[in-house]
């Protein structure tokens, strides 16, 4: 006996990491849509089945429920009322023109009169109930249904093992039979209403190994109860459209300094101005992007295009803003001379490293990169991060050097500012690197998927701070000297006098510094001599 509970006991834990192991396949390579298009994909071999992930989404639970969708066929009334815009409030995955092929051998072993030589079942599941599938509950490690286990009458012989509770609709199983030795065979349309909030999983399986090399077509729409929007980006629309009014209010109020003080305009002040209307830009087309996408199920190539564009563009431009604020560029030299080309060199590559990944991550189709793709994606952008983290900190140790020898304090005073601004935002950035590693690893299957949006939200929040922190402290001002750069040597003993708030009082001690030590020193020296 306790042979057999340890031998029942080993197939159980095989069976889900076998299972867990199918959900972890797919889940790298999956980019969020609403529309799963499949267009003559392959059935993968796991344990004694065959299995085509159909697409996993977050789906919220209908905000009321409607006998017209809980898996039901639909008429001809009701498949055009499904052609309407979809009624708010309801959240359902729809199967539409979805049809396997199956090869010309295996049709030819068929018998052509009979009624039903081939089965595929479309199992729709909540991940939390991914134990539901297989024979774990009886001690077996098979997904499919066999001969043993059907004596017992836990299963049909041919058919996916399902354990449901007493009453239990879920997982979903819609089975779609080939019929004698026809080469395809047509799901019928369908729609099931998601009751419940969680993380759905949608595979195609069959048991029959006749039917190996059998492929599929056709697409499944997922929406949720606000519209087609992912639950995962759900929240992003929102964010976008905040992200969007704080930049459009700092562009305004830096507008407002900007015309103020247009007479004392540097060619740094240009450069900031170019972010933030670019900043202002990214999100804005990323909240009409999301816009579109929740109301039509489809991400206009255009619309996204242009936001993946601005978010590369912005992104870049961000970077190199930094390290030629670091280099002292306006402030410690005028220009960056010999390495303005290496400036822009690295800007160059950054921009098709990241705008390579953006496209990737946001026009990609299902299943069409597999983690290792996007890993080599994501490592370019990943090593020009930290080669610009690495030369803005040794630019900045540079300038701040420079400014001390120069005895220049005003502008020590506004890189020592800009330097610990920028040391938090890179202690802020590595401390998050380590929270996405440890969300990713302990939620491989995206449980927490209502919180997922929190991630890239963070990053556009840093970026928006650390914008607002340069452009305070390079504010246009009626005393642009405390960041201009100035070739006499006289100009930084008159720094010096100059606060970042503009003080008089420290002015005034600064002009009787220069009497004691300059003219009048020596008219003393004059005296002694006489």
């Amino acid at each position: 006996m306790d042979h057999n509970r340890i031998r029942i006991r080993r197939r159980h834990s095989d069976l889900k990491l076998g299972f867990c192991f199918l959900l972890l396949i797919f889940f790298l390579s999956v980019v969020e849509s609403s529309i799963h298009e499949y267009n003559n994909e392959p059935f993968t071999p796991q344990l004694n089945s065959f299995f085509f992930h159909g697409g996993s989404e977050g789906l919220y639970a209908s905000k009321f429920l409607a006998d017209t969708d809980r898996g039901t066929t639909l008429d001809d009334s009701q498949k055009q009322q499904e052609q309407r815009p979809p009624i708010n409030g309801k959240s359902f995955v729809r199967f539409e023109s979805v049809t396997f092929r199956r090869t010309k051998e295996a049709t030819e072993k068929q018998n052509a009169m009979q009624q039903k030589t081939g089965l595929v079942e479309a199992i729709l599941f909540e991940v939390k109930d991914r134990d539901r599938i297989g024979g774990s509950f009886v001690g077996s490690d098979a997904l499919c249904c066999t001969p043993e286990l059907a004596k017992d009458g836990n299963c049909k012989v041919g058919e996916v093992i399902i354990h449901r509770q007493e009453n239990g609709e879920w997982p979903k199983r819609i089975q779609t039979f080939f019929e004698g030795q026809e080469e395809e065979a047509k799901m019928t349309p369908l729609s099931v209403e998601v009751d419940s909030t969680g993380m759905y999983y949608l595979y195609f399986m069959y048991c029959d190994p006749q039917l190996k090399g059998t492929v599929i077509n056709g697409r499944t729409v997922w929406r949720n109860p606000e519209g087609y929007l992912p639950g995962k980006m759900g929240p992003l629309m929102t964010f976008y459209g905040f992200m969007s009014l704080a930049y459009l209010v700092l562009g305004l109020l830096w507008f407002l300094q900007f015309v103020r003080f247009w007479k004392d305009i540097l060619q740094l002040h240009y450069y900031i101005t170019i972010v933030i209307a670019l900043g202002m830009c990214e999100m804005a087309f990323w909240y009409f992007e999301y816009a579109n996408f929740n109301s039509t199920g489809a991400r206009p190539m255009g619309i996204t295009m242009w936001a993946v564009t601005f978010s590369a563009v912005k992104k870049t431009v961000s970077r190199l803003l930094l390290l030629v604020v670091s280099m002292g560029f306006g402030v410690v030299k005028p220009t960056l001379g010999g390495i303005t080309s290496k400036v822009l060199l690295l800007g160059l590559v950054y921009f098709l490293a990241s705008e390579a990944l953006e496209l990737v991550e946001n026009l990609g189709n299902i299943n069409d990169f597999s983690g290792k793709a996007k890993l080599f994606l994501v490592l370019p952008v990943a090593l020009l991060d930290a080669c610009f983290i690495l030369w803005i900190f040794s630019s900045l140790s540079k300038t701040l050097e420079k400014l001390q020898m120069r005895r220049s304090m005003a502008k020590l005073e506004l890189y020592r500012k800009f330097t610990n601004s920028l040391a938090v935002s890179v202690l802020l950035s590595v401390a998050w690197i380590g929270y996405e590693l440890y969300f990713n690893a302990t939620d491989p299957l995206s449980e927490l998927w209502r919180r997922a949006w929190i991630i890239p939200a963070f990053w556009s929040v840093l970026a928006y701070l650390l914008l607002l922190v340069i452009c305070v402290l390079w504010a246009p001002s009626q005393n642009p000297t405390r960041y201009a750069y100035s070739e006499e040597t006289g100009d930084d003993l008159e720094e010096e006098g100059i606060s970042l708030t503009g003080s008089v009082d420290v002015a005034v001690k600064t002009e009787r510094k220069e009497h004691v030590f300059g003219i009048g020193g020596e008219d003393l020296e004059e005296d002694k001599r006489e």
